[in-house]
């Protein structure tokens, strides 16, 4: 399973089309995947040993989608405790 994951990634340019977000506003689909990594990280080193490559994923699509404000925003009130989302 890792290594279809590796895989993918390898061979990452662009965020994949994701059927949960079919419009052209891809809002949701970025803090979602900002989520998820966060959630994937969390988990997997509460979890030592754990293989964090899902996560690298996560991370690449919300990358590639986020301005970069917002990714600075939201580290920013994660930091101050006062982030929206559920991690």
């Amino acid at each position: 399973m890792s290594d279809v994951i590796e895989e993918k990634i390898k061979n990452y340019r662009t965020a994949p089309f994701d059927a949960r977000f079919p419009n052209t506003n891809q809002t949701r689909n970025c803090f979602q995947n900002y989520l998820a990594v966060h959630r994937c990280l969390g988990q997997a080193l509460s979890d030592k040993g754990q293989d964090v490559a899902p996560c690298d994923w996560y991370q690449r699509v919300y990358k590639s989608l986020c301005p970069l404000s917002w990714v600075a925003k939201w580290d920013d009130q994660i930091e101050a405790g006062s982030f929206p989302g559920k991690i």
